[in-house]
């Protein structure tokens, strides 16, 4: 399956098979390509938290309205946001780049980010979305179907998953094999509604 024909086919997947264990390798295959998503300043601040005990799994699925691919999908990834890793050693985010170009970046990336809790942030959620949806298009490649999810208290699930302080959830992402389509789609924009050129 190429690029596009995943894009086209991946659907938001509700009923998987809970017999189905995805095999370590394509796990590790999964997040390794979710890590080559873009960050801001390459400072590569999603977390992707792997929940595979299933007490945990029933746990999340209590505070996300009883849905079921929670707990039926191969593997649930929960992907969170380290918001101070701007000033975690941020020279290491550089070390492989020419020497001009990391004295330019490393001392940029505290001016961008420093006493600014909004950035930090909005920086997450831009760095989770981007790495989500990676994860979803490999998935399909590999296989695998998938369903992002909002719907559960983000709260309860980081008080579940003892979830730093300084850390945020963004979403959630079950992934397995489906046992069931979903149906056709249910209503797209027209193009002239979503593409606008050179302003509104």
């Amino acid at each position: 399956m190429n690029t596009i024909e995943a894009i086209q086919s991946r659907r938001a997947i509700k009923q998987y098979d809970a017999t189905h264990p995805m095999p370590q390798e394509v796990e590790r295959q999964l997040l390794e390509l979710a890590m080559l998503s873009p960050t801001a300043f390459n400072i590569q601040n999603w977390r992707f938290v792997i929940v595979k005990d299933m007490e945990v799994r029933k746990q999340i699925r209590a505070v996300s309205w009883d849905q079921a691919q929670v707990t039926d999908a191969s593997i649930l990834v929960v992907l969170c946001a380290d918001l101070s890793s701007w000033e975690q050693n941020p020279a290491r985010y550089w070390r492989n780049a020419p020497e001009p170009v990391q004295n330019f970046l490393v001392p940029a990336i505290a001016q961008y980010y420093s006493g600014k809790p909004q950035v930090q942030r909005d920086e997450a959620m831009r760095s989770c979305g981007m790495a989500g949806q990676t994860l979803m298009l490999a998935a399909k490649e590999l296989g695998y179907d998938s369903c992002p999810m909002d719907g559960f208290d983000y709260d309860a699930v980081g008080k579940i998953l003892s979830l730093p302080s300084d850390h945020v959830i963004s979403f959630m992402i079950a992934i397995g094999k489906k046992t069931q389509d979903s149906w056709p789609r249910p209503g797209q924009l027209a193009y002239n509604e979503v593409v606008l050129e050179n302003g509104f």
